[in-house]
């Protein structure tokens, strides 16, 4: 099945307690098509400045994404600028450029609007909106939001989540969007405003599904190393949909938690290396084998 994944692609300089890089390549579309790509095609929508790199999208066509549908704009590509200290799982920001983002307006091209899993990453629900207006007849739509369109804009948000069919959002803007601490009741509340499947990633104590046949959750795999757990979410919804994608959109709880496990394998990866450097040389193989690690570490 073909993916759309509409996000943004950005540069990112970023500090942890393990190094430190300048302008590096980022952004949720990037890391979601760079995850997904393992499993599925993927094509992208996302506007780009003036001083996007070509060799950034040469690596996304090494890697077989599609990119007829990044825009390039007069202006500077999202930038964004952030810091982790002990606590890998917070990132606070230093400071963020929208440039070309501020105007991001996609128009889908006819080579997309048939595509039948689509993935809204983390943009203005407006956004959102008028790309699922844009859409045929998606078989999955999935989604992602963020605490500032949660606080700003909740009813074009409400609007979206009741369109959709999964939402993707990490464990404190579910509290914030349910009004409740309780995880299991944030998963009932979310799946009572449209999305019959919600994951809750909680960083590195994993992911848990709701999903209409049940809950399922899984540990984050454990990794000695961390470098950057930047794109870590995303990359769990590439490998979550791109999953997914692979089994033709059956949406069984035995697929799900397939998925889930997958998700959690492709975002173990993002965290080894800085920006998307080790996403860049990932194939199947590798997932897969892991996967399989996976597998045999939580089964009992």
């Amino acid at each position: 099945m073909s993916i759309l994944v509409v996000g943004t692609a950005a540069y990112d300089a970023l500090k942890s307690p393990f190094g430190e890089v300048e302008r590096a390549l980022g952004g949720s579309a990037v890391y979601f098509a760079l995850a997904a790509c393992n499993f599925s095609h993927v094509s992208i929508c996302a506007v780009v400045g003036k001083d996007f790199e070509a060799a950034d999208l040469e690596l996304l066509e090494h890697k077989g994404v599609d990119i007829s549908g990044v825009e390039r704009s007069n202006g500077e590509t999202f930038f964004w600028k952030g810091e982790y200290h002990e606590d890998l799982n917070t990132a606070h920001t230093k400071e963020t450029r929208l440039g070309v983002l501020a105007d991001f307006d996609p128009q889908i091209s006819d080579e997309h609007v048939d595509a039948e899993v689509v993935f809204l990453a983390n943009v203005d629900p407006v956004v959102q909106l008028k790309v699922l207006n844009q859409m045929t007849n998606p078989k999955i739509v999935a989604m992602d939001t963020m605490n500032f369109w949660i606080d700003g804009k909740p009813n074009e948000l409400r609007e979206v989540l009741s369109q959709v069919d999964m939402l993707l959002i990490n464990d404190g803007e579910a509290a914030m969007l349910s009004g409740s601490r309780n995880i299991l009741r944030t998963g009932r509340m979310i799946r009572e405003m449209g999305p019959k499947t919600v994951c809750i990633k909680r960083g590195e104590y994993g992911v848990i599904v709701f999903h209409e046949a049940g809950m399922f959750a899984t540990p984050a795999y454990p990794l000695e190393t961390i470098k950057d757990p930047t794109g870590a979410g995303d990359s769990f919804a590439g490998g979550f949909l791109g999953y997914l994608a692979s089994q033709h959109g059956d949406l069984s709880m035995h697929n799900i938690r397939n998925a889930a496990v997958y998700g959690s394998t492709v975002a173990s990866f993002t965290c080894e290396e800085f920006s998307v450097a080790r996403l860049a040389r990932l194939d199947r193989e590798m997932v897969d084998e892991r996967f399989e690690l996976f597998r045999e570490l939580t089964q009992f």
